[in-house]
């Protein structure tokens, strides 16, 4: 791996870590306490991002002498499709871990992300789309990528993969974290443009966020009538 890669992971590594000193920090300052981990939060990951963005400026210019890329219509084409390929992972290692392992649907880990957001509303640019971008940076183009090149596409992916759930601190979804990861390495890989998992991954978290928290007080009320009517005709029959 580059010793540039190194000097980037360790960035994000401490971005993670940043909170010991930054929270503190935003409490001085007499931030509220339900709009700290947000602020922390959108601070820590933009300036992360900017960081190794312009670390990685060099790379970025001399992208398109890569002849193995996608065209760029190519690449909408595989974006467009990623998104379906990526739910439809997450729909079937839902469904695994429910009905094989017994494992109920929810992630602790989008709960916090979403609590986060409701007191914070400008931390959803962070769970949609700045975390997104990192997350690819450093899980496919970094760790995948420099693995992909000692080892097989399963082996790379699934390294990846386990160090992705790591990261989010959620074991419990493991299947889901592995089936994510090897989805995003699969369009990466064939396309070699980082920007086609990148879109995907955006479009899966931007899903979630409209859901859990424009759209989660219709859906309760909409369970509630479903409830409703099948105690009703359970009466009846």
């Amino acid at each position: 791996m580059k010793i540039k890669y190194w000097w980037i992971i360790l960035v994000y590594i401490a971005m993670q870590f940043s909170g010991f000193i930054g929270i503190p920090a935003l409490k001085e300052l007499g931030v509220p306490r339900s709009q700290i981990i947000g602020m922390w939060g959108t601070i820590s990951f933009v300036a992360a991002l900017i960081i190794i963005l312009f670390m990685l400026a060099p790379e970025m210019r001399n992208r398109h002498r890569n002849s193995e890329r996608v065209s760029r219509g190519a690449a909408v084409g595989w974006a467009i499709g990623g998104i379906f390929m990526a739910y439809a992972s997450q729909i079937i290692a839902s469904l695994i871990e429910l009905n094989v392992l017994g494992i109920q649907p929810g992630s602790e880990n989008t709960k916090q992300l979403v609590d986060i957001a409701k007191h914070v509303p400008y931390f959803m640019v962070v769970t949609a789309i700045v975390g997104p971008i990192l997350e690819e940076i450093i899980f496919r183009k970094i760790i995948f990528g420099s693995l992909n090149k000692r080892f097989n596409f399963i082996i790379s992916a699934l390294i990846s993969s386990l160090i992705f759930a790591a990261v989010h601190n959620d074991f419990k979804h493991l299947l889901i974290y592995t089936a994510m990861g090897f989805t995003f390495a699969f369009l990466y890989v064939r396309t070699k443009r980082l920007l086609v998992p990148i879109m995907a991954h955006v479009a899966m978290n931007t899903l979630v966020l409209i859901v859990q928290i424009f759209l989660a007080d219709k859906i309760q009320e909409m369970e509630k009538h479903i409830e409703t009517a099948q105690s009703i005709i359970g009466g009846l029959l």
